[in-house]
């Protein structure tokens, strides 16, 4: 179990899990649906009740061209005043394989309930390259609000399928900077079947910016990675990013959790403790391509803190939440 009561998973069969606790006390929650059909939001004031909450649909993909296939890792923010869900999605085309054609994109809505039907699309975040591109998230720092995002840009490292990228904007859906390299797969633990970095994450602690993201192919091997700036340093210079040469979170054989990562970052009920959201599976017996794979659990965990003010994550921690029925169910279900 993890710490504080929290059992493990959160929300079944729900991958790239985002979570925002927002002032009015709640927390809302978003993530890809097994079908990548849509976007999906639920709420609780707990974050083990997320499992059980209403579920709202903010929006559903296009019958046909841009935003008509692949819905992925959505992520919800609460900026000056109005709600943005940052995705990515495919358009019409051959997207089987490793062969996507995915671009990043924004919707709006200027209603403090997020649960209105008011949701607008803002269309394409412009990165200045239309590659492969996904997994965007925001922060806000000094005043000014970042982009961090995974693209692939084949000059930068051919093998790469995705690259981490930062860039200020100018507003929620616009890049006011050119984007700036931070980090490319190159280390062992990186490429062992897929050149991958995706799935960027900030958490801000004692004057520095962590930003974790995940490496590698989306079965056992997926692991968490970091990078570390201080907070006063030139966020858009990548020598004020240093890289972490082992991964900070990654498969526990012991507790039968496989794969951790596209992880996100958020505090306790009471505020008292950080708090690590990601999905793992349960097995390691994948039939067909992993992504297709629906059972990828959305759990969390509370952050310790080393001596040196660095997060450890620890080890992601057995399922108490999910019978072996409910296991058996969505392994089956996964055939279909």
């Amino acid at each position: 179990m993890a710490e504080k009561g929290y059992i493990n998973p959160i929300v079944i069969q729900r991958a790239d899990p985002f979570v925002h606790k927002h002032t009015d006390g709640y927390y809302y929650f978003t993530a890809s649906v097994p079908e990548y059909d849509r976007i999906e939001i639920r709420r609780s004031k707990t974050l083990q009740g997320l499992g059980d909450a209403e579920v709202f649909t903010a929006w559903t993909k296009h019958n046909e061209g841009e935003m008509s296939h692949l819905i992925w890792a959505p992520e919800i923010h609460f900026i000056k005043g109005k709600w943005y869900i940052y995705f990515a999605a495919a358009g019409n085309g051959e997207v089987t394989g490793i062969t996507f054609n995915h671009r990043m994109y924004v919707i709006e809505n200027d209603n403090a309930d997020p649960f209105t039907y008011n949701w607008v699309e803002k269309g394409q975040v412009k990165t200045g390259w239309e590659t492969f591109s996904l997994d965007a998230t925001t922060f806000e720092h000094k005043d000014k609000l970042y982009y961090v995002w995974a693209q692939e840009e084949a000059e930068v490292e051919p093998k790469s399928h995705s690259n981490l990228y930062i860039a200020e904007m100018e507003n929620p859906w616009t890049l006011k900077t050119k984007p700036v390299l931070l980090s490319r797969p190159e280390l062992e633990w990186e490429i062992a079947r897929f050149w991958v970095n995706e799935g960027p994450a900030i958490l801000k602690k004692s004057g520095k910016i962590f930003l974790t993201y995940s490496a590698s192919a989306t079965d056992e091997n997926y692991c968490m990675g970091m990078l570390t700036a201080y907070e006063n340093s030139n966020l858009l210079d990548a020598s004020s990013w240093a890289k972490n040469q082992e991964p900070v979170f990654k498969t526990a054989w012991e507790n039968g959790q496989y794969g951790p990562g596209h992880n996100c970052f958020t505090v306790s009920e009471d505020g008292t403790e950080d708090i690590i959201v990601y999905h793992a599976r349960n097995y390691t017996e994948i039939v067909g391509d992993p992504l297709y794979d629906p059972n990828r659990h959305a759990r969390v965990e509370v952050i310790k803190w080393n001596e040196d003010g660095t997060p450890n994550f620890g080890v992601p921690s057995k399922d108490e939440n999910i019978s072996e029925l409910q296991k058996i169910t969505c392994r089956e279900m996964s055939l279909v």
